[in-house]
């Protein structure tokens, strides 16, 4: 179907707006056209589609070899999920099914252009929900064997770390911190697909945990959060409140390593909440009227656990010399889409004399664009990906590069005080 242009301008026209009402898909054209890095005038320009169903949102997008974004669509499953209370695997499943053809046609679209005129699909196989990434990967091998275009297989955090070198100038070596409702992470780059494992999640994610909070708070219950995901809610809460309303909560301060955990917060949180429900004699299907103190304190709670986290990457890189002398911090993901985490971080980058990139927010969560980006990087590696496509598989787990969390551990890096200011 998209190997050629189809009929008409307006049988094509009514086609997409059948289509649109059908599958209700949420699409956006692309007004900014972003800027990365250039490869060379005497490049040819090539273009990758990429797609995206690795959780629960269905998303494609086509890139040029200079880093433009030439289209893209995206269908979000952020209000379902939040009306059931959280992502279910099978309905997110059943919607990457009747949206992903749809969002892979409108991306083409947006781009004024067709399969044929791709040198490659990419598409997201790992880590992830095992049924979503599956939906991706079989419409993606579709796509490949109708058109006999090479079909790269994506992960979905080097994805999440390589976005920004497509809006500037960041060269390997670099730190990345990549935090979302699935995951946190801490890592070298050293190439497209070259990563040390600094330090990683030990059990729930941030988003996690803010949306659980979110949850216990009834944010989800006033008007002015309504169909928005239970992080934002809190980070919008937080900014009405005292963060050191409660006392600050002590995390893994007797593991000298870059690994997070999150479950401690969590729970803190929910006894935090259920104490001041029985303290101020609040009906609990009431929001408490110091909400947004309890959002403020468990943001900082969150951001200084981060922080420490990033103080002690920065010590063990120094000692190892695995950043060179220009230093930059990559951070991406949902959760770093967050202004306060994001303000925070840049006061622990500027101690260690760092400079902090990070993507737009629109690229922080899930998309088509940044696995359309990571297919270009390999596409211009010149790296064979000719495999038969049915012989790609995907996997819902898969860490990230080379582990080598316990060696940043057997160097028991102490850390000195760390003050983040309000800004």
């Amino acid at each position: 179907m998209f190997l050629g242009r189809m009929g008409s301008h307006s049988t094509l026209g009514q086609w997409f707006q059948w289509c649109a009402l059908k599958m209700r898909v949420t699409s956006r054209v692309t007004s900014t056209i972003f800027q990365g890095r250039h490869f060379g005038s005497n490049l040819s320009m090539k273009f990758v589609l990429g797609i995206e169903t690795s959780c629960d949102d269905t998303g494609a997008a086509v890139v040029d070899s200079n880093g433009k974004v030439i289209g893209e669509a995206l269908h979000s499953q952020t209000t379902i999920h939040n009306e059931t209370g959280g992502i279910i695997p099978n309905v997110a499943k059943e919607l990457h099914m009747k949206n992903v053809e749809g969002v892979v046609t409108q991306a083409l679209e947006n781009a004024k252009m067709d399969l044929s005129d791709m040198d490659a699909v990419a598409v997201t196989v790992e880590p992830g929900l095992i049924m979503s990434l599956r939906v991706g990967m079989q419409y993606a091998q579709k796509l490949a064997r109708l058109s006999g275009k090479q079909l790269i297989p994506i992960h979905h955090m080097e994805a999440h770390a390589l976005t920004a070198r497509m809006i500037q100038r960041v060269d390997f070596p670099f730190l990345v911190l990549l935090a979302s409702g699935g995951h946190c992470l801490l890592a070298i780059a050293r190439g497209i697909d070259d990563f040390l494992l600094l330090g990683t999640s030990l059990d729930v994610a941030p988003g996690d945990a803010y949306d659980k909070t979110a949850r216990e708070l009834k944010l989800n219950s006033l008007p002015r959060f309504h169909g928005l995901s239970g992080g934002v809610a809190v980070e919008q809460m937080a900014k009405e409140g005292d963060r050191n309303a409660f006392p600050l909560v002590h995390v893994m301060t007797s593991r000298a390593n870059c690994n997070f955990s999150f479950t401690g917060l969590k729970i803190s949180a929910r006894r935090q909440i259920r104490a001041e429900y029985e303290r101020l004699g609040w009906p609990e299907s009431e929001v408490l009227p110091n909400a947004a103190d309890i959002c403020s304190w468990f943001q900082y709670n969150v951001t200084y656990h981060m922080a420490r986290r990033l103080q002690r990457a920065f010590i063990y890189s120094e000692m190892n010399e695995l950043l060179g002398k220009s230093k930059t911090l990559v951070v991406s993901g949902g959760v770093a889409s967050n202004a306060y985490i994001r303000s925070s971080l840049e006061q622990v980058c500027a101690a260690y004399n760092c400079q902090m990139v990070c993507p737009p927010v629109k690229l922080c969560t899930d998309n088509g664009i940044m696995i359309a980006w990571n297919g270009m990087e390999k596409l211009l590696s010149g790296r064979d990906f000719s495999q038969d496509p049915s012989t790609v598989d995907v996997r819902a787990r898969s860490p990230l590069g080379v582990d080598i969390t316990k060696e940043v551990a057997n160097c028991s890096i102490k850390l000195p005080k760390l003050k983040i200011q309000d800004t």
